[in-house]
C-alpha cells in the first residue's frame, strides 16, 4: 500500500485501541464498587461515573487526533480537559494494515461522524448482568455507517476469577468484520431476541407475529447484534422508540460487513448525518440473513403505531 493509510482507516484503527481503553476504565469502575449512578430519565435510563469517564476517555482520545470530526455521544457532559490518564494514543497495527475501501479512502475529516455509547447496557452493568454491556464507537460519512468498533469489557466474565476479560470485534462493509466467529442459527429455526426492559404490547405483539421457536430477552443493542452475528439469535426486533443513534451505529457496520441488514420497523435504513434527530423513532428490525422474510411479518398495527422517520 502506497502512501499513508486512508484517514478513515487511522481512525478506525485509533478507535480501537480508544474502545480497549473505554472497556478497561468500564471494569475498573465496577471493580471499585463506587457506580456513581444517577438517574437521568427514571429508572431504565441510568448514567454511572462508567459512563462519564468511558464518554470523556474516547471523545478526548479521538479529538486530539482527528480535530475536524464531528463526535456526538449519549452522555451529556461539561465540557472540560480530561484527566491525562484517560487519553489514549494507541492504535491497532492490524487495521493499519488492511486496504481501504475504494470508496472510504478519500474521506476527509470534516466529512465524518463518530457515534459513541461509552456504555451501551448501563442497566445491566448495575444489576451484574455483565455480558450485556458493550462500548460502541459508531464511524458514520454521507449519513452510512461505514465502520464500526464493539468493545465487550467483561467478556469471559462466566470464567470466575483469573480469567481474561474483554474482547474488541471490529467491521466496515467491503472489508469484513473481525475480532468473532460468525456463526449462523440453523436455517429451520426463529430465535428473536428483544429488549429486556422496555417492552409494551406493541413490542410483544411484533415478536409474536414472528413465530418465533424462542425468544431472548437481553440488555444493549450492541449485545443484540453480537447474538445475531454468533449465531445466538436469527433477528433482533424492537418496535418501539427508545434506541438511539448511538445504539445502532458501531453495530450496523459490523453486521452490514457480514452481509446482514439493520433498518427501522417498516425496512427503512437510518441516516446517521450530524444534524439527524438522536432517537430511532421507528424501532429497530435487524438480522443477519433474511431480513425480507422478519419485514414482511411486521403487523399493520405495529406499522400504523411507529412513525417512520
Amino acid at each position: 500500500m502506497s502512501g499513508s493509510p486512508a484517514v478513515v482507516m487511522r481512525l478506525l484503527a485509533s478507535a480501537y485501541s480508544v474502545a480497549e481503553k473505554a472497556g478497561s476504565i468500564v471494569r475498573k469502575v465496577l471493580h471499585s464498587g463506587e457506580l456513581g449512578i444517577v438517574e437521568k430519565t427514571g429508572a431504565n435510563d441510568l448514567q454511572t461515573l462508567a459512563d462519564r469517564l468511558a464518554q470523556q476517555s474516547i471523545c478526548a482520545s479521538l479529538s486530539r487526533r482527528f480535530p475536524k470530526i464531528t463526535i456526538i455521544g449519549e452522555e451529556e457532559l461539561p465540557a472540560e480537559d480530561p484527566r491525562e490518564d484517560l487519553v489514549e494514543y494507541g492504535h491497532s497495527e492490524e487495521i493499519l494494515q488492511k486496504t481501504c475501501p475504494a470508496e472510504y479512502s478519500g474521506l476527509k475529516e470534516e466529512e465524518i461522524v463518530v457515534w459513541v455509547d461509552p456504555l451501551d447496557g448501563t442497566k445491566e452493568y448495575t444489576e451484574g448482568l455483565l455480558d450485556n454491556v458493550t462500548v460502541l464507537i459508531g464511524i458514520a460519512c454521507g449519513g452510512k455507517a461505514i465502520a464500526g468498533v464493539i468493545n465487550q469489557p467483561f467478556y469471559n466474565y462466566q470464567l470466575g476469577p483469573g480469567a481474561e476479560l474483554g474482547r474488541t470485534m471490529w467491521g466496515m462493509p467491503g472489508l469484513g468484520a473481525f475480532g468473532f466467529q460468525l456463526q449462523e442459527v440453523p436455517g429451520d429455526r426463529r430465535i428473536i431476541t428483544t429488549t429486556r426492559s422496555h417492552s409494551n404490547k406493541v413490542v410483544t405483539d411484533c415478536v409474536d407475529a414472528m413465530e418465533p421457536h424462542e425468544v431472548l430477552r437481553v440488555g444493549g443493542a450492541g449485545n443484540k447484534i453480537i447474538h445475531l452475528v454468533e449465531g445466538r439469535a436469527s433477528a433482533y426486533v424492537f418496535a418501539s422508540p427508545g434506541c438511539k443513534k448511538w445504539d445502532t451505529c458501531a453495530p450496523e457496520a459490523i453486521l452490514h460487513a457480514v452481509g446482514g441488514k439493520l433498518t427501522d420497523i417498516h425496512g427503512n435504513t437510518y441516516r446517521y448525518d450530524a444534524n439527524v434527530k438522536h432517537m430511532n423513532s421507528a424501532g429497530v428490525l435487524a438480522a443477519l440473513r433474511n431480513h425480507e422474510y422478519y419485514a414482511s411479518r411486521v403487523p399493520q398495527s405495529v406499522l400504523q403505531a411507529l412513525k417512520s422517520d
